[in-house]
């Protein structure tokens, strides 16, 4: 089905009969990806990804080697400071904390402290600074 004795398909050819068969497929533009495992993060820095839509179900292909590292210590955990042995909860978005630091009239330290203490519910966090 997929070529002859010649040397492979042609990518134009493979294109057109996946679009026949309703696969959508894309190339992004992805700096990172990080893989989270009980044991260890898998980190692919400027890795090839395609993502391939197949009738509403997306398949995500990474083409790279990656690199191993503890777990929890990929994707900007170094930033959050004196907590980060604490249960490392979600990580707190920049605009979440400049946010919570607006509407409660605060520093963005003491936002991110509070967000971080609420698991980062920014309500409960505003009415914490409040």
């Amino acid at each position: 089905m997929f070529g002859g004795g010649g040397g492979g398909l042609n990518p134009r050819k493979m294109e057109q009969m996946m679009e026949q068969m309703g696969i959508d497929v894309d190339d992004i533009d992805a700096e990172e990806v990080i893989i989270r495992t009980d044991e260890h993060d898998l980190v692919f820095s400027d890795p090839e990804v395609t993502k391939m839509d197949a009738r509403g179900q997306e398949t995500y292909q990474i083409i790279g080697s990656p690199e191993e590292v503890e777990s929890g210590a990929a994707g900007g955990a170094a930033d959050s400071g004196a907590g980060a042995d604490e249960d490392a909860g979600p990580s707190i978005p920049d605009e979440d904390v400049e946010l919570v630091a607006t509407r409660a009239g605060v520093s963005e330290d003491d936002a991110r402290a509070a967000l971080e203490e609420n698991d980062g519910d920014l309500a409960a966090a505003v009415e914490d600074l409040e």
